[in-house]
């Protein structure tokens, strides 16, 4: 989601570790064919996303209700921002840049913060998809990379071409992922939130294509295997499609993402996609019915590619026939054997006040909270 501006003893104690506690099991989620296991048996992605629990100044027990009220709404498993890059160190951040030079965050604000969403994550037995970069600006992203190492203005591309910016990248990936690398609790690693060759600036070298990006999640991909064969890896990408007579940019390549070729990279365990009918002017016979549509061809990719696929961010607004279309989307996935759904975003009503509303926010005790709690119960038993 592109967001807009505008925007343990966990009862008692604050969590401050150098490493994560080891989790009492030692299982992590797999994939096996087009599905998910723990322990050998299968495993029911449904849940929500929550970009923000790590990067907004949360207490542990505000963290431990956000966990409670997705569980409660039959989740297992949420998506949250490992990254936050900043040029001015203020609130929760994770690196830190001075010039050219980045700088992790260890401390309360940084890194033990995010032990603390993953501790409670834990004691709420929630799996966590952590994803690693933004291709926009909300958070820092790509372009603070470019603009630090290679100057203002330089081209969003350069992102997935550069050395320097791939080193400086992959210096990041490390820390995180040999931090967690022995922690169940983490579901797997997704390289960025909606990867494409434009980004914020619209700065663009002119030569970016599908092969441009396609090439650096191989490497990236490739990267993280090396360091993690504990976790899976995913792309985070919205799922275009590259097909050579489109003309319809969600199926044309336009936008930098080959969704097949990249789900048949040895080391992507599991595809990803978006759906934003409304934002991405795609109503045609309607808004819903795009959609179902898109569902069901990334299901065929599924299949094609005998590995599971996430509808890991969906949205309209509740202006825009909310609950017919969602009622439609989450049937959609469900019989036609998609491997797994998130919603954007979850919320919760905290004591601070309510968690970040950009107009998707869904709070507990509202129609589609409820509808959550049915859907998941649903493809639960399917599985």
């Amino acid at each position: 989601m592109k967001l807009q501006a505008s925007l343990l003893t966990l009862a008692s104690a604050t969590v401050s570790l150098s490493k994560p506690t080891t989790r009492q099991s030692t299982s992590f989620v797999k994939a096996d064919g087009q599905n998910f296991t723990l322990d050998g048996q299968p495993y029911t992605v449904f849940g929500s996303n929550s970009y923000w629990v790590g990067l907004t100044g949360l207490t542990t027990d505000e963290m431990d209700v956000t966990f409670k009220d997705i569980v409660e709404a039959g989740g297992t498993t949420v998506r949250t921002w490992g990254f936050n890059e900043v040029t001015s160190a203020s609130g929760d951040y994770y690196q830190l840049w001075n010039g050219s030079t980045p700088t992790i965050n260890y401390g309360l604000t940084g890194l033990e913060n995010f032990d603390n969403v993953v501790a409670t994550a834990k004691a709420n037995n929630i799996r966590l998809i952590v994803t690693l970069t933004n291709n926009w600006s909300n958070y820092g992203g790509m372009d603070v990379y470019v603009d630090q190492i290679l100057g203002e203005g330089q081209p969003h591309d350069y992102f997935y071409s550069n050395p320097e910016v791939i080193s400086a990248f992959q210096n990041y990936v490390k820390v995180w992922v040999e931090r967690y690398v022995e922690e169940p609790t983490i579901f797997g690693w997704e390289l960025a939130n909606e990867p494409r060759c434009t980004g914020s600036t619209n700065a663009t070298s002119g030569t970016c294509t599908t092969t441009t990006i396609t090439n650096w999640v191989k490497t990236m991909s490739g990267y993280i295997k090396s360091l993690d064969s504990n976790h899976l890896v995913g792309l985070g990408d919205e799922g275009w499609f590259n097909l050579p007579d489109s003309t319809d940019y969600a199926y044309d390549g336009s936008q930098g993402i080959d969704f097949d070729a990249n789900l048949a990279i040895d080391t992507i365990d599991f595809g990803t996609f978006h759906l934003y009918p409304y934002s991405w002017s795609e109503e045609t016979p309607s808004a819903m019915v795009w959609g179902q549509e898109w569902i069901e061809n990334h299901r065929n990719a599924q299949a094609t590619y005998n590995k599971p696929v996430l509808m890991e961010e969906f949205g309209v607004l509740a202006n825009q026939n909310q609950t017919t279309t969602y009622e439609n989307w989450y049937s959609t996935v469900i019989d036609c054997g998609l491997s797994g759904v998130l919603i954007w975003q979850a919320g919760s009503n905290l004591t601070s006040g309510p968690t970040p509303n950009d107009g998707y926010t869904i709070y507990p005790d509202t129609p589609v909270y409820y509808m959550e709690q049915q859907f998941s119960a649903r493809l639960k038993a399917n599985n």
